[in-house]
């Protein structure tokens, strides 16, 4: 974009934000500076009070979906009495059944989470998926591991659509990406965590008569339900409502939302054009296709990790040395995660960081296929950590900042993360030939290279060309003749809404 088109962007955004109902402005009477001081503690206060907790909560939530990779090399496939006798098609089903009623799910959530308030819907739902754990550590066969994965699922649905859906209601375009990269660095934090807390609990095996697999669910599963608990508390409400913050602060909030071209958290009502709006949006399918990209290598790659370093041979046998292999791909993951957040948030340019960093993870995956160099396939499973990681935050980021609406967001963000994690079938049946895996290991690459690196591309492509005629004015035409009102309702379709590319 040229200098000139630059300057035009500003002008037709600062014409946006005269004209919309912003809120009355708490600092009317202060300077620039004194303003930009006190913005920027009203930031801090709310990163301090809302983002460390909330990826507790996501920790939570991908340990207690991904612990099924620990306990399975801890004995959990094992005959009777060791384990429950499970044969390879008989736990990828038990993959399988949790990413069913987690994708079906999920579109729903942020609806629920709207009308039901976040202090209440997200510590319910944790409550009832820490139950869930909790009964997987006293299953004693096959089905009632399918049954309580099936829950398990069913009740962890609207955590990471709620809160990322959440988050874009409190935090500025500019802001939301790192944001959103430190809440889900959480679920790289959490393999690594998953790995050193799985080696601990291994070495209870037999007590209280349970093998060591089982203590992996049961204590989980009651950390969990604490917590839960403890959020009844410590889960705020959207803006407009939070009690931590005062009346100026709730209103300087929903003002800079605004003013950064986003509708507020309020109580506007749900009706099904917002529904219609999001199906309708091109960007939503195109999204849905990007994540897809991702997510389906991130369960493949979480899941089965510890499989695959045992199989390696560098953890010599030990199934304690193999889970504390699992550590360092993820630590790494975790940094370059917020990493990109943080850049991806200075520069706009998502789409292009999308691009970069899934090469990482096509050349990763490819080294995992093309030797048998157990230190090479090492190095792999770090690029391909580098590669998945980074680009599930700033893809649900890039969705969006580029969908305006407080309810047609919700669904757009509910049926991409939804589509994505509905791959997960694929991600828990595609292990089968190892201990190469080359059918797996391929399937990964092949999502990447199409849907990820080359949707991210005709993504960023298409948005530029489209900012472009915006900013020539040649969409002005849609906005002929209609109220501000009118104009508000249009959300991102509004001839000077600019994307983020």
């Amino acid at each position: 974009m040229s200098d000139h088109d630059v300057e035009k962007t500003e002008l037709r955004q600062d014409s946006l934000a005269s004209v919309r109902d912003v809120p009355d402005d708490p600092d009317s009477g202060l300077t620039d500076q004194e303003r930009d001081a006190r913005d920027r503690k009203l930031v801090w206060r709310l990163d301090m009070v809302l983002i460390p907790w909330l990826c507790l909560l996501y920790l939570l939530a991908f340990l207690d979906r991904t612990n099924i990779g620990n306990a399975k090399i801890a004995g959990l496939v094992k005959p009777a009495p060791e384990g429950i006798g499970l044969s390879t098609s008989q736990y990828n089903a038990s993959l399988t059944i949790f990413f069913v009623s987690y994708a079906v799910f999920e579109p729903l959530t942020n609806i629920l989470l709207k009308r039901m308030r976040p202090s209440r819907f997200i510590p319910l739902i944790m409550v009832l998926w820490g139950a869930s754990m909790l009964g997987m550590g006293f299953v004693t066969n096959w089905s009632g591991l399918m049954a309580a994965r099936w829950f398990l699922g069913l009740t962890e649905a609207g955590l990471f659509p709620g809160i990322n859906y959440y988050l874009s209601c409190w935090y500025k375009r500019s802001e939301f990406g790192v944001r959103a990269a430190i809440f889900f660095s959480a679920a790289a934090v959490s393999g690594s965590f998953g790995g050193l807390l799985a080696a601990a609990i291994e070495k209870m095996d037999g007590f209280g008569g349970r093998p060591g697999w089982a203590w992996i669910f049961i204590l989980e599963g009651l950390l969990t339900i604490l917590v839960g608990v403890l959020s009844f508390w410590l889960v705020h409400d959207f803006p407009d409502e939070a009690k931590f913050l005062s009346a100026d602060d709730r209103a300087r909030v929903l003002r800079r939302l605004r003013l950064d071209q986003q509708a507020s958290a309020n109580h506007e009502e749900f009706r099904m054009k917002f529904f219609w709006q999001a199906c309708k949006d091109w960007k939503m399918w195109l999204g849905m296709a990007i994540y897809m990209g991702c997510d389906m290598p991130l369960y493949a790659f979480s899941l089965f990790l510890p499989t695959i370093i045992s199989n390696m041979g560098i953890a010599n046998g030990s199934t304690i040395r193999a889970q504390l292999f699992t550590v360092p791909p993820y630590v790494a993951a975790a940094i370059l995660t917020v990493v990109i957040g943080f850049v991806a948030d200075r520069t706009r340019a998502r789409g292009l960081c999308n691009i970069f960093v899934s090469i990482l993870g096509i050349i990763g995956f490819g080294m995992l296929i093309g030797t048998s160099n157990s230190a090479v396939q090492y190095a792999g499973t770090f690029l391909g950590a580098l590669g998945i990681y980074p680009c599930i935050s700033n893809t649900i980021t890039w969705m969006a900042n580029n969908t305006e609406g407080v309810y047609k967001r919700g669904v757009v963000l509910g049926f991409v993360i939804g589509w994505g994690n509905l791959n997960g079938i694929v991600s828990s049946n595609i292990f089968y030939d190892g201990p190469r895996f080359y059918q797996g290991h391929g399937i990964i690459l092949g999502y990447m290279v199409i849907f990820l690196f080359g949707g991210s591309l005709l993504m960023t492509l298409l948005l530029r060309r489209e900012n472009t005629r915006r900013i020539r004015g040649k969409r002005d035409s849609w906005a002929a003749g209609k109220s501000e009102a009118e104009l508000t309702e249009m959300g991102d379709r509004r001839p000077d809404f600019i994307y983020t590319t």
